[in-house]
């Protein structure tokens, strides 16, 4: 799905404020070595990280998903009371149900929302980007907040060398409002799934199609299983082609981006998918070095911290892209 670019009827959709939030504590290569058969050279070498943040014991993903969707209201300077829809995207929320989202509004006290979770794994916050927009346009609703958050440190397999050291926690937010004369805003996303590659990336056990029991817990159905090489083959290619698409549709080439904000799955992906778009390197943000995968919240800390950090200003082109299991792909492309 490709949306229209903007007519200049509409009124444009735009990003008031973000935020974000790392748990404190910091799980380093060295410490992941004496847990299993691994070394800080092979981590590094293979996936660019070298820390990731974990939840504490009892810091649940909504807590994480308030922090920064609080911050991202401060900085836009909007109250609890004028939120009025809320989308997280997330595959590891609370509980199988209710939404996470309604545990957010719980805690934020936005009590006129509607809330909802969106189940579009690492892709969550481009897909709520546009969901948003389109609701925002559709005059039904003034004000939303959209999230990206995962506790991906509670479905890992922490006895897979090849998968633990991969993830980490961390959730990231946008505040989203129609300005009249601002233009800009969210000006362009494609997005894309494929079911055939839903075996390629998958948490097997936990759900209806087979419950955790007695006789299967041990089996670990309920980690997070993963075949890296076809995922980096795919991860690559829906990216890619995903930005050329969405680029294409507002007539622009790579030269009229300022920052191209990826997915932070893997620095071997990342640097593939800047070659792929002919980015200079130095317009292509990476954090994964500090944060690892943390899934759905990975595009919005990463805009947050390049946010904050000035590396882009008011009329600037910010391009966001990502892929996760589904598969599911998006590209975005923002004026700021």
């Amino acid at each position: 799905m490709t949306s229209p670019p903007p007519s200049k009827s509409s009124v444009p959709v735009v990003i008031l404020g973000t935020g974000r939030y790392n748990p404190a504590y910091v799980l380093t290569n060295a410490e992941l070595e004496r847990r299993v058969d691994t070394s800080d050279d092979w981590i590094t070498t293979r996936t660019g990280i070298k820390e990731r943040r974990i939840a504490a014991a009892g810091e649940h993903n909504s807590d994480l998903a308030t922090k920064a969707a609080a911050a991202a209201m401060e900085q836009a300077k909007v109250k609890a009371s004028e939120v009025d829809l809320i989308i997280c995207g997330t595959v590891t929320g609370d509980m199988p149900f209710p939404a996470t989202s309604c545990l957010v509004q719980e805690n934020l006290g936005a009590h006129h929302a509607t809330a909802f979770d969106l189940g579009a794994a690492c892709t969550g916050f481009i897909y709520g980007l546009e969901i948003g927009k389109q609701l925002l346009q559709g005059g039904g609703y003034k004000t939303a907040v959209v999230i990206g958050s995962e506790r991906i440190s509670s479905v890992v397999d922490w006895t897979d060398r090849n998968t633990c050291v991969l993830f980490g926690d961390g959730a990231g937010a946008a505040v989203l409002r129609q300005r009249e004369g601002r233009g800009g805003g969210i000006l362009v996303t494609d997005t894309g799934s494929d079911g055939r590659f839903a075996h390629i990336l998958n948490q097997p056990g936990g759900g209806t199609r087979t419950p955790i029991t007695a006789e299967n817990v041990h089996d670990r159905l309920a980690t997070l299983k993963m075949s890296g090489k076809e995922v980096f083959r795919q991860a690559v290619g829906t990216m890619s082609t995903s930005c050329h698409k969405a680029m294409k549709r507002l007539g622009i080439t790579i030269d009229d981006i300022t920052l191209v904000i990826p997915h932070q799955a893997n620095i071997r992906i990342i640097e593939a998918v800047g070659e792929k778009l002919k980015a200079p390197p130095e317009k292509v943000f990476k954090n994964v070095d500090r944060y690892g995968n943390s899934g759905a919240a990975t595009v919005p800390m990463a805009l947050d911290e390049a946010h904050r950090e000035g590396r882009f200003k008011r009329g600037d082109k910010i391009l966001l892209v990502a892929f996760g299991a589904g598969l599911t792909w998006g590209c975005t492309i923002i004026e700021w």
